[in-house]
């Protein structure tokens, strides 16, 4: 193992900047990073990977400008700017000028110089003086490779020899430093291992992935389509996304009764002055919608909070009462750039499987406990794991420093009162309050980010919340934001990845296909189907004049779970013939033992 840096105070820095600044290594405190592979290892050498990436770009294209390029958790990405359109076929000869340079063994010098020389240095770069004016040091520094340099903090491996597996994986276009007026620049992303047999997994990965992309299966399964008319990032719900979105609610509606919530609704629009009052208007305003009617301004809702602190003030509340658990299925509306809609995982109109629960600041631990079983019984029931991360105060935030160190802490103790490990994103909180973030892993090993929880006490106090305590006295109820789908939409479209369109029993769009032979078995056909409609079986007969293989091969296609084909003998023994897809078995069983097997299979949905 070779030795490409050292961790210090939390901070990677590489051997050229550790040998520049004169940094002292402390054998007990600091850690080497070899390449092997780790986290911080995988972090320089993406990083040089990125450069690798730039310095073909320059080659192929001399004219182009480069903004920055980061790594980020699924590999690297550099956005730049050339005269050409580039496309996914030209990654394959930007791929082999990288290898060029790889194999040309080039050291990676990196050199100092004040803000001063960078200005004059880049003065003709309209996009590096973009990038120095988001920097606040008055020192900074160069990595050169070759005839290619930028401007750049690192960290980089010392030569390009080590840069050896890569893959640049699409293009795409991004708005400079993510702000929908500035220009548009193109982005193309990237990964790199250092052990060959990782990135040649990783591309196997890909490929599953692309098998899988939701957006493929959303049209081939009749799930959902969006129509340019209606406008960008509306999905329109076919029938069988309805039916998958329907049986979701309808599993998470009996959960939530289960546990003691109440279903409240509130309006899609309220008026403009509740969303000053929220500090909404102040600090996500660019995320909103807003209407005028007979003169008054009205907000379309982005989130379902504020309802619910009306729907809380609606009763004098006493301590008894307390937690009043409210949930809703809330159709939101928020004005995402652009460029960053992806099919379901990123829409303007989504619904949240939304729940606030308001309670004393003693129920803040025991709560959030709650939740976190609720969270892991859905999760489980779903095949997935997940990570959790504690998001504190944003930069835009309301409220008290106090209210805010005490809510985060809040929010630590019942994760370490649950023996949960967590990791801190910083600046990542809600404007209300801090939050805890949950990423489920897929059957990809994929992170998506859906569950929330967030300890706000924010929004009680602006909109004068209140309960009667034990003696008689007002006090300030705690208000608890929680989300555990996070959108119907996003989760569909993430359950439609993990499961590569193979839905359980339990949510299947469409669980059985009866399919009779001949004219003379669709009386029995019909007579079965109504028993399961009414056992809330999604099924329907496919009797089209088609031959019985063309049939059954068009069921398997649509990836219904159950196929069931009725002949003479099924009808005069009434039982039915079964093509179980999911065990890939076949089998003949009683009416009655059929019916009963699907009710237990619909049941295992249950949470």
């Amino acid at each position: 193992m070779e030795l490409i840096g050292i961790l210090k105070d939390g901070e990677i820095y590489d051997l050229q900047t550790v040998k520049a600044l004169g940094l002292e290594v402390n054998k007990q405190s600091d850690k080497e990073i070899k390449d092997d592979g780790s986290k911080e290892s995988l972090e320089i050498l993406r990083h040089s990977c990125a450069h690798l990436m730039a310095q073909a770009i320059k080659s192929l294209y001399p004219e182009a400008k480069f903004f920055v390029g980061p790594v980020v958790d699924e590999g690297f990405y550099y956005d730049f700017k050339v005269n050409s359109k580039i496309n996914e076929e030209d990654l394959v000869k930007i791929e082999k000028k990288m290898k060029e340079f790889a194999s040309a063994k080039l050291d990676i010098i990196r050199h100092e110089l004040s803000r001063k020389e960078a200005e004059e240095k880049f003065k003709n770069d309209d996009l590096k003086q973009a990038v120095l004016s988001k920097i606040q040091s008055e020192h900074l520094s160069v990595y050169k490779q070759g005839d290619f340099e930028d401007l750049c903090k690192g960290p980089h491996l010392q030569n390009t020899k080590m840069i050896r597996n890569f893959k640049l994986i699409r293009v795409a276009g991004a708005y400079l430093g993510g702000d929908e007026k500035n220009e548009m620049l193109t982005r193309i992303y990237g990964i790199a291992f250092f052990e060959k047999n990782e990135l040649k997994e990783y591309a196997k990965n890909l490929e599953e992935a692309k098998k899988r992309d939701h957006r493929k299966l959303g049209t081939a399964l009749g799930l959902f389509t969006f129509k340019d008319e209606i406008g960008a990032g509306l999905p329109l719900w076919l029938p069988n996304g309805a039916r998958l979105k329907t049986k979701l609610e309808k599993i998470l509606f009996k959960a939530h009764m289960i546990r003691g919530y109440e279903p409240v609704r509130g309006p899609e629009i309220l008026k403009a002055e509740l969303w000053e009052q929220s500090g909404h208007d102040a600090n996500y305003r660019e995320n909103m919608y807003y209407t005028s009617v007979d003169k008054q301004k009205y907000g379309l809702k982005p989130m379902n909070c504020i309802s619910h602190v009306l729907i809380f003030k609606n009763d004098l509340v006493s301590y008894k009462d307390l937690p009043k658990k409210y949930f809703e299925y809330g159709v939101v509306h928020r004005h995402e750039k652009s460029g960053v809609m992806h099919g379901l995982l990123r829409v303007r109109e989504f619904t949240q499987d939304d729940a606030h629960i308001f309670c004393m600041q003693s129920q803040i631990k025991d709560i959030i406990t709650e939740i976190l079983e609720f969270l892991s019984a859905i999760m489980k029931s779903f095949d997935f794991t997940y990570e959790i991360d504690v998001s504190t105060k944003p930069e835009k935030a309301i409220g008290d420093d106090k209210l805010w160190e005490l809510s985060t802490n809040e929010i630590k103790n019942a994760l370490e009162q649950n023996n949960l490990g967590y990791g801190i994103d910083e600046g990542g909180g809600a404007f209300y309050g801090p939050k805890i973030d949950f990423k489920i892993l897929d059957a990809l090993g994929r992170k998506w980010q859906c569950s929330t929880i967030q300890v706000d006490m924010n929004l009680p106090e602006r909109f004068d919340l209140s309960y009667i305590d034990e003696h008689g006295q007002k006090q300030r109820p705690v208000m608890i934001h929680r989300a555990i789908l996070g959108s119907f939409e996003r989760f569909i479209g993430i359950l439609t990845e993990h499961y590569a369109g193979e839905f359980p029993f339990a949510i299947a769009p469409m669980q059985v296909i009866i399919i009779p032979i001949s004219s003379e078995h669709e009386k029995y056909a019909k007579e079965l189907l109504t028993k399961l409609l009414s056992l809330e079986i999604y099924a329907k007969i496919d009797n089209k004049n088609e031959s019985l293989g063309k049939r059954i091969r068009t069921a398997e296609k649509q990836k219904v779970p159950m196929i069931l084909v009725l002949g003479d003998k099924e009808v005069q023994n009434q039982e039915i013939a079964l093509r179980n897809r999911r065990t890939r078995e076949q089998s003949t069983l009683g009416l009655d033992d059929f019916l009963k097997m699907l009710e237990l299979a619909n049941k295992e949905g249950e949470i």
